[in-house]
């Protein structure tokens, strides 16, 4: 019995093909907007949390001011190299601490200028960033405590400065003095905020302060706590040293701020995933608009076969066979909407995924679902057109015109 009416059900289909893509249109908007949207939305959210685990693993960024942002700082001393070591001797469950300072300029080489970040800091930045050297070497030791004239290139910088040529030993000026490539980064590309990770040249702190900026001050302090290490404690210590540091009285507030990496991935990634779950939501309201096309064309299909319904039921079939073939047929019409959609989304997803620069992430569960919401309109939408065939008087049905 479940055979002929699918049999019959996909025979009805294929009798009225332009009526039955009509029909099944809702259905396949609603399921490939549901689809792609929370696809789109769960790509999204990966891309975040890799661009701020990109940033550094366990990170804590330590700077000075009272809130983050542009003027943040107000007039809050910035740190010392003092500081970090402090940190990394006093501080449990800390792996490692880099004193970070930055500024903007233009450097020449090879005949060509390009306008980048100079960074200046320890080995340890490297560490703390996740940073890989990709050809070359990092900082050695004596490098660091002279302030010699040495820098480490991102892949943004030698593409601009050197294209496609060895950028090793080569010379690169920086205002007013030039410092040798002893290294290059591998590259790690955008941030979190879309700034180019790789556009930025590295040289030893103390390089960088007697050369370019002309002061001791450290913009920022990277600190990198181990893994398994409570962060809420390390943060505490973290404050109560940095008071003393700076001599806070009791009552004053805090001078600087603390950004917990972990935290910033979280509730970005938080934000997104209410964000998705509020377009698929919005999507599905399509499904349901799929569905009242479903009833209405299948009302308007058992109006159309008034007749053949009379003579089935004349010649012995009973109703609940009557009410399977046309609840199959609804069934049929809303799971072939349902696999049409998910083919589309699958296309449309891997599309868009390209052009909004986020990975493709495959998501079998809500594939699954929106296929089974989709056969379920389908039952819940044709059992009334289904049940409506199934009561006709077969003599009323016969004399039907």
């Amino acid at each position: 019995m479940w055979l002929s009416s699918l049999l019959l059900a996909l025979r009805s289909i294929r009798r009225n093909l332009l009526r039955s893509f009509l029909t099944i249109l809702g259905i396949v908007i609603g399921v490939s907007a549901v689809i792609t949207m929370v696809t789109l939305g769960n790509g999204a959210t990966l891309a975040v949390q890799n661009q701020i685990s990109s940033l550094g693993t366990n990170l804590l960024m330590v700077r000075p001011g009272q809130r983050l942002g542009p003027g943040g700082g107000g007039g809050a001393p910035s740190f010392k190299e003092a500081d970090a070591q402090a940190v990394a001797t006093q501080i449990g469950g800390i792996r490692a601490v880099a004193p970070e300072a930055r500024t903007n300029t233009t450097v020449v080489a090879n005949g060509k200028n390009w306008t980048t970040l100079i960074t200046g800091s320890t080995n340890e930045w490297f560490d703390v960033s996740n940073w890989t050297i990709a050809s070359g070497r990092r900082f050695a030791d004596e490098e660091l405590q002279a302030g010699a004239a040495v820098c480490v290139i991102g892949q943004t910088v030698k593409r601009e400065l050197f294209g496609g040529r060895d950028a090793l030993g080569q010379m690169v000026r920086i205002k007013q003095f030039s410092c040798t490539v002893i290294g290059e980064m591998a590259s790690k590309g955008q941030a979190a905020m879309g700034n180019d990770q790789d556009d930025v040249v590295v040289v030893p702190l103390r390089t960088l302060q007697r050369r370019v900026t002309g002061n001791q001050r450290v913009n920022t302090l990277l600190v990198s706590m181990q893994d398994g290490a409570d962060a809420d404690s390390v943060k505490a210590g973290l404050g109560t040293l940095l008071r003393e540091r700076r001599k806070l009285a009791e009552a004053d507030d805090d001078n600087f701020n603390v950004l917990d990496t972990k935290q910033l991935a979280d509730t970005l990634s938080g934000t997104t995933q209410v964000m998705t779950t509020l377009l698929g939501a919005v999507a599905a309201v399509s499904l349901l608009v799929g569905g009242i096309g479903i009833m209405n064309i299948m009302l308007v299909s058992v109006t159309e076969r008034t007749r053949e319904i009379g003579l089935r039921l004349a010649i012995g079939a009973l109703e609940r066979e009557v009410l399977l073939q046309f609840l199959i047929e609804a069934v049929s019409l809303a799971a072939l909407g349902g696999l049409v959609g998910i083919a589309l989304a699958t296309v449309a997803s891997i599309v868009l995924a390209q052009v909004m620069s986020v990975p493709y992430v495959f998501d079998a569960g809500i594939n699954l679902l929106a296929f089974v919401f989709s056969a379920a309109i389908g039952v819940v939408f044709g059992y009334v057109p289904a049940r409506r065939a199934a009561q006709l008087d077969p003599i009323d049905a016969l004399r039907h015109e």
